[in-house]
């Protein structure tokens, strides 16, 4: 899958186009960690101009990765629901919703990312890696409970890569 074929969508998070997003993240983290409330942890405005965006990525009018961002604090961004169908990982659909992420935070005003991923995820783990995240743990030797957290600093660059 290259990413010329994907199509990337700011869609409010109610769009029906996101559902496969929110029942894939919903299957993760209950296939992962029992019960979950994560989704249910933040309102649907969390996600919405001006200080928030949903995204999607849409291949073959699939919808097969995306993400989201909040406000954190006035210079913070935080990033949310980031998925990718398990058929798809791999294939740099992740790097592209979270670059596309990026961006759109950068021309949101936001100068900082902030995230966190848990301990049973460790492909979101190489995904923040390989992106440039700091991890604010030890990597040698990672919590096994909580949540793992990430942050990075935004440039101009951001906008434009």
């Amino acid at each position: 899958m290259s990413e010329l074929a994907a199509e990337v969508r700011l869609v409010p998070m109610s769009d029906p186009a996101a559902e496969p997003l929110l029942a894939g993240l919903h299957l993760e983290y209950t296939s992962r960690y029992g019960s979950n409330d994560e989704l249910a942890r933040y309102p649907e405005a969390e996600f919405a101009p001006p200080h928030g965006a949903f995204l999607i990525v849409v291949c073959g009018g699939e919808t097969v990765a995306g993400g989201a961002f909040r406000r954190y604090d006035a210079a913070t961004a935080e990033l949310k629901r980031v998925w990718t169908h398990p058929r798809r990982r791999g294939t740099g659909l992740g790097r592209l919703v979270v670059r596309e992420l990026e961006r759109e935070a950068v021309r949101r005003g936001y100068r900082r990312i902030h995230l966190t991923t848990g301990p049973r995820q460790p492909e979101a783990v190489r995904l923040y890696l390989a992106s440039g995240y700091e991890p604010q743990f030890d990597v040698a030797d990672p919590p096994t409970a909580g949540p793992l957290a990430f942050a990075r600093t935004l440039t101009a660059r951001h906008e434009r890569n």
